[in-house]
């Protein structure tokens, strides 16, 4: 199926390992260029090569989402070089703590949020206005399921409940420049030196074949290949009336916590 992309410029935070790294080989089996960043060179390096070998342009580059500094000279670093953001996926984040709120101090919060929210929010608004001369733009937010349900801590829940909610609200005050907004809220998918894997590696067998019969209806951790699928979707053109929506893609995990 073509997805009507090709030629579209994308970038993608975190996008060097896990399920960045999975949407960005999605996009660009598209025929999309692709640039990611992260914070180690190596694991950059390996996942632009793949992508180049797919036949498109890719770029990666050394970045914190957490400092402003960084999101400027990443956004300005791909634009110089494979043109504006067509399609922007915040897909950096993670969880910072295990405690709740009285094991949490302001500053933990602040900096969950700093990872989760507001890097992605600074891109936004450094895309949008290219994408709104273009009249065509997609951004995808990568939250989580625990922004919509119970689970993890207080300061990552907080922040992925807050990132749809800006996703909500800027899918409708973009809707008539051609800029669609999406967030993809992913359960318990494992990943290379992901939580999931951490999480299995750091706990007895018992433990986690109760998590997995307790929380996940497949038997199994979920896999990254379907949500850069849906990644992909949500960038093309047989998206065209998806906006504002938050999809869940966790193997029926969110049901089973009802």
């Amino acid at each position: 199926m073509d997805l009507g992309i090709k030629g579209k410029v994308a970038l993608i935070t975190g996008g060097s390992r896990g399920l960045g790294r999975q949407s960005a080989l999605a996009l660009a089996h598209e025929g999309v260029d692709v640039a990611i960043c992260g914070r180690t060179e190596r694991s950059l390096s390996s996942t632009v090569t793949e992508i180049k070998k797919l036949g498109v342009n890719s770029l990666g580059i050394i970045a914190d989402v957490t400092e402003s500094a960084d999101i400027g000279s990443l956004h300005s670093e791909v634009c110089e070089s494979l043109g504006a953001v067509d399609i922007l996926v915040n897909n950096a984040g993670g969880s910072l703590s295990r405690e709740d709120i009285e094991g949490t101090s302001l500053e933990d919060y602040k900096k969950t949020f700093d990872l989760n929210l507001f890097g992605g929010f600074e891109l936004m608004k450094l895309v949008i206005p290219q994408m709104k001369e273009n009249n065509w733009g997609r951004i995808i937010n990568i939250a989580s399921i625990y922004g919509r349900e119970y689970g993890g801590n207080i300061s990552y829940m907080s922040a992925k409940a807050a990132l749809i909610a800006a996703t909500k609200h800027s899918a409708i005050s973009l809707a008539k420049d051609g800029i669609l907004v999406n967030s993809i809220a992913p359960g318990s998918i494992e990943v290379p030196e992901g939580s999931w894997e951490r999480f299995q590696n750091e706990n007895s067998p018992d433990v986690v074949e109760g998590f997995i019969s307790d929380n996940l209806p497949m038997g199994r951790f979920g896999w990254p290949e379907p949500l850069g699928d849906l990644v992909a979707f949500l960038a093309s053109n047989r998206s065209g009336l998806i906006t504002g929506s938050c999809i869940v893609i966790d193997g029926g995990q969110s049901i089973s916590m009802i």
